[in-house]
């Protein structure tokens, strides 16, 4: 599993950038893509995928530990749909 930091490590070693520099770059895509995703906009990165907001409606759920109906408010998710060049590689 890589995480931020990790990432951060690679985007460090391929761009000669130092760690802490490669990290608030990292940090810095992440925030505005979650800044785009507030405000309802898509977020296309090109050869690599979408970020789409989806409204999900309200409905019926039940309580595990009791089995008694309850109501889940609608509410937002944000999606992601994979580029057909990243599936490619996945799948080769």
């Amino acid at each position: 599993m890589m995480n931020n930091s990790d990432l951060a490590d690679h985007l460090a070693g391929a761009t000669g950038a130092t760690k802490a520099d490669a990290r608030k770059a990292v940090d810095l895509v992440f925030a505005a893509i979650a800044d785009a995703a507030a405000k309802g906009e898509e977020v296309s990165l090109n050869g690599f995928g979408k970020f789409k907001v989806k409204d999900v409606l309200a409905r019926e759920g039940r309580n595990p530990a009791t089995g008694e109906t309850i109501k889940i408010a609608a509410s937002k998710k944000l999606s992601f749909s994979v580029a057909k060049a990243v599936k490619d590689r996945l799948n080769s």
